[in-house]
């Protein structure tokens, strides 16, 4: 099957469909730069972390590069992540219609060209990570167990979003370890409340396949909370904003990291609101609108440490 057939599902009309080689679109497919969404949301722990720790330091000197650097990381560990998962759930993907169109259960790509991909793709992650620190480079190497085991999780459990945010969040305790080289209570303060961020949105996205997930045995938040999904979110999006103001108060931030994260608040409000868990389109979206979410939070932590390195 050629890499112009079986578009992905839920991701159509986007450049890998309409301008990419089509020898490479299978392969953009599987690292998921056709719906760049989960890079970003990988990305900005590791943003709000490097800005958070820059202004503890009162140095932006390096910070630019850091940024930079996660960039690069996050898209390509991302890529590694989602090759890996396609991989081991190559059979429960061909039984879901959303995501039976991804290349290795259509056929686009066999799984031994999947597995050379990830590696190629966990090489440029490797590659950014040794920019780093030593203690940065084991941390980031840590991250792996979580990665790899994250796939299973959704067979034994209803609460992979756990192991999820475990997975997404470590991008929170990288800044710290980049830019000091060590993870004190403030870097953990700001994990655990990225992890509750994962938990609520991923929620929100598993909504999307529900019903299938039932029909298969593939366990999620979104069963176990059902029709009670909104006060759940409720509490774990509450959780969010607690834990990264503690994290705020530890590093003794300033009023424009308290602004960005209110705007970060107020925004998961209006995703509590405007959910309906039997309308999967409107999941997606509300799912794809915390892009924006974490950007808010990162613009008032980056003008703090802008702020705290100017005085």
């Amino acid at each position: 099957m050629n890499g112009a057939a079986a578009r992905v599902s839920d991701a159509t009309d986007n450049w890998v469909d309409t301008r990419a080689p089509l020898w490479s679109r299978p392969y953009l497919r599987l690292s998921r730069l056709d719906r760049p969404i989960g890079s970003w949301l990988l990305l900005l722990p590791c943003w709000w972390s490097a800005a958070l720790a820059a202004g503890v330091a009162h140095d932006l000197s390096r910070l630019p590069l850091i940024l930079g650097l996660f960039l690069i990381g996050a898209f390509a560990m991302r890529g590694a992540g989602c090759t890996w998962n396609d991989i081991t759930d190559r059979d429960l993907d061909a039984q879901v219609e959303r995501t039976r169109s991804r290349p290795i259960p259509a056929g686009q790509v066999s799984v031994p060209q999947a597995a050379a991909f990830l590696v190629l793709q966990a090489l440029v992650g490797l590659a950014v990570l040794l920019q780093f620190n030593r203690f940065a480079v084991g941390c980031g190497i840590a991250s792996l167990v979580i990665v790899a085991v994250y796939p299973f999780m959704k067979r034994i459990t209803y609460w992979p979003q756990i192991v999820l945010g475990l997975a997404f969040s470590w991008g929170a305790l990288m800044g710290f370890a980049v830019t000091f080289g060590r993870i004190d209570a403030t870097a953990l303060a700001l994990y655990a409340g990225s992890i509750a961020w994962v938990i609520g949105y991923d929620t929100i996205y598993a909504h999307q396949d529900a019903e299938d997930d039932a029909l298969i045995g593939i366990k999620s938040t979104a069963l176990l909370f059902g029709a009670k999904t909104r006060p759940a979110l409720m509490v774990f999006y509450g959780l969010a904003v607690a834990l990264i103001g503690v994290a705020l108060a530890l590093a003794g931030a300033g009023w424009m990291a308290w602004l960005g994260l209110a705007a970060f608040a107020v925004h998961l409000i209006w995703q509590i609101e405007r959910l309906e868990i039997g309308d999967p389109k409107l999941c997606l979206r509300i799912f794809k609108s915390n892009r924006n979410a974490g950007l808010l939070l990162f613009a008032g932590l980056l003008s703090d440490a802008i702020s705290r390195a100017a005085g």
